[in-house]
């Protein structure tokens, strides 16, 4: 394989596959993905670009596949194309300030929760002095029990680092140098803590496709 200036290195997130954002027209998601990994074999041959991901990550993307039906082909090609490997997570050092970060974040969280979880008790006992039969009032506390479990999540989870995979990917890029390609905010505020280069999953097959345009327009 020529010598290619570029050598550039991504890390992909299972969201750069999913997301509805790389879908054009009324393509679904077996011919998105399709494309997705056309580009990124096209971008390994012709420019040398290698893409990465953390066999965690892989397992999780896998799974999802699987339950959404897709063709045999794209699990080929995501194999051929998309190397797994493990991080060195006992050789990548992360600076201490990240790891403060972090546990100051989720201090924070954990404290938010525990306020949206006295909000729906709240809420809960209001519904059980309202004077109405049993089966509503059930109703009732069934859909504060729903709003509750929205809001916690969404207040404990939403924009942070909430999973190994997560961090595998975060590690792996580290250790390689690479850009990071996700959806999640979660892990692209971490990127940024990191210091890492970043790109949204939906602007990847774009970025692939320009790369190669310009390769062609310069007879690299």
């Amino acid at each position: 394989m020529p010598d290619h200036p570029l050598k550039q290195r991504f890390v992909i997130d299972t969201s750069a596959v999913l997301t509805e954002e790389i879908r054009r027209g009324d393509e679904e998601l077996n011919e998105a993905a399709n494309r997705l990994f056309d580009l990124i074999a096209e971008a390994k041959l012709g420019l040398n670009i290698s893409c990465y991901m953390p066999p965690s990550i892989y397992e999780e993307l896998r799974l999802m596949l699987e339950n959404r039906d897709v063709d045999d082909e794209v699990y080929s090609k995501l194999n051929t194309w998309v190397i797994k490997k493990n991080p060195a997570r006992f050789e990548v050092m992360i600076p201490a300030e990240i790891v403060y970060g972090f546990i100051d974040e989720m201090s924070d969280r954990v404290d938010r929760g525990l306020r949206v979880s006295e909000k729906a008790v709240r809420k809960a006992e209001e519904s059980r002095a309202k004077d109405v039969e049993e089966h509503e009032y059930m109703t009732e506390v069934d859909a504060v029990i729903s709003d509750l479990r929205d809001e916690y999540r969404k207040t404990l989870r939403q924009g942070v680092l909430d999973s190994r995979e997560d961090f595998d990917l975060l590690v792996l890029a580290r250790e390689l140098d690479a850009g990071v390609v996700t959806e999640d905010q979660g892990i692209i505020n971490w990127a940024e803590d990191f210091g890492l280069r970043y790109l949204k999953g939906r602007d990847f097959p774009t970025l692939l496709e320009e790369y190669l345009a310009a390769s062609d327009h310069e007879g690299w």
